[in-house]
Formats: structure tokens, sequence, C-alpha cells
């Protein structure tokens, strides 16, 4: 192995690390930021979606916050996940 093709599995290694880091990070402030909104905000909310819900369905805003944080995570989780080339095939080189 050449010393350059070393260097750059380092770098690789080094910046996949990095991004996930910054991903965990990310996920973290964004749990923190659910959990001061769960404490701070102790109100009923109504949500009105008349053509899926027939009435208003109220619930208090930390439950609210958790429900939407849920789909968009899910939302979000599915959108970025797949698609790319499966791994662990034969490698040309």
């Amino acid at each position: 192995m050449t010393t350059a093709r070393i260097s750059f599995s380092v770098s690789l290694i080094f910046t996949m690390n990095a991004r996930f880091i910054f991903k965990t990070v990310f996920l973290v402030v964004i749990a923190l930021l659910l959990v001061m909104m769960g404490m701070n905000n102790k109100g009923t909310v109504a949500l009105s979606l008349p053509p899926l819900l027939p009435k208003n369905f109220t619930q208090p805003a930390a439950i609210m916050y958790v429900g939407f944080f849920g789909i968009g995570f899910l939302t979000g989780s599915i959108l970025t996940g797949g698609g790319g080339k499966g791994g662990g095939g034969k490698k040309n080189g």
C-alpha cells in the first residue's frame, strides 16, 4: 500500500467519523430542545385538520411536540435512507 493510499484512507475515515459526530451532536441538541419545550409548555393545544380529523384534536403541547418530532424524524430517515448503491460488491482496481 502506498503512502498516498494510506493518507487517503485516514482522511476518509476522519471525514466519516466527523460527519457521524456532527450528526450525533445535532440529534442530541434537537432532543434537548424538545425536552425544554415539553417542560415549559404545559398548556393544551388544539390541532384542526378538517380533511383527516372530523373534530379538533386537543392534547398537551408537550405531547404534540413529541409527536411532530417523531413524524419529522421518521420522514427524514425514510427520505435519506436507501436509494444508494449496495455495499459489499466487488471493487475494481
